[in-house]
């Protein structure tokens, strides 16, 4: 089992996918550039969770709306 995500990590990442909607994708490594790009967050562990979570909501989303995962 996962821990719970802290709501600061929620919420950033819920921001940044409203802010820049259609810039993320279900791959983390892709993600986690975007938000080095996109962000200021200079501690890496931070970067990382934030980047993470993202990648679970996308990926959450594209398994709803039925498409076919492919790991990278």
């Amino acid at each position: 089992m996962g821990s719970v995500k802290p709501s600061y990590i929620k919420n950033f990442a819920m921001d940044l996918l409203r802010t820049y909607e259609g810039s993320f994708n279900p791959d983390f490594e892709q993600n986690k550039l975007k938000v080095s790009e996109y962000t200021d967050i200079k501690n890496k562990t931070i970067r990382n969770r934030v980047a993470g979570y993202i990648t679970r909501v996308m990926r959450q989303k594209s398994t709803r709306r039925g498409e076919v995962e492919v790991d990278v």
